[in-house]
């Protein structure tokens, strides 16, 4: 009856350390998938920004583009008026 009960504790006792031991392991588990989730995120906003800059520069030197064209041609009509004043 003693020896029994003892027996029992003990392995009440065992399983209770590896039932905490697991769930220690479960949290460090799931803190370093936390962690690496949060690197993994960080990594892709900093991609996204990046790509975001990228696409703000390439606008950018597009409007330019556009903008420079438009006073190209704006100064040929200029141009082509002032020759034909010449000519008339």
């Amino acid at each position: 009856m003693r020896r029994g009960a003892r027996e029992r504790a003990r392995t009440a006792r065992a399983r209770a350390r590896a039932r905490a031991r697991e769930r220690a392991r479960r949290a460090r588990a799931r803190a370093s998938g936390r962690q690496r989730r949060s690197e993994r995120a960080r990594r892709a906003s900093e991609r996204a920004s990046e790509r975001a800059s990228e696409r703000a520069s390439e606008r950018a030197s597009e409007r330019d583009e556009r903008e420079r064209a438009s006073e190209r041609a704006r100064a040929r009509a200029s141009e082509s008026e002032r020759a034909s004043e010449r000519a008339s």
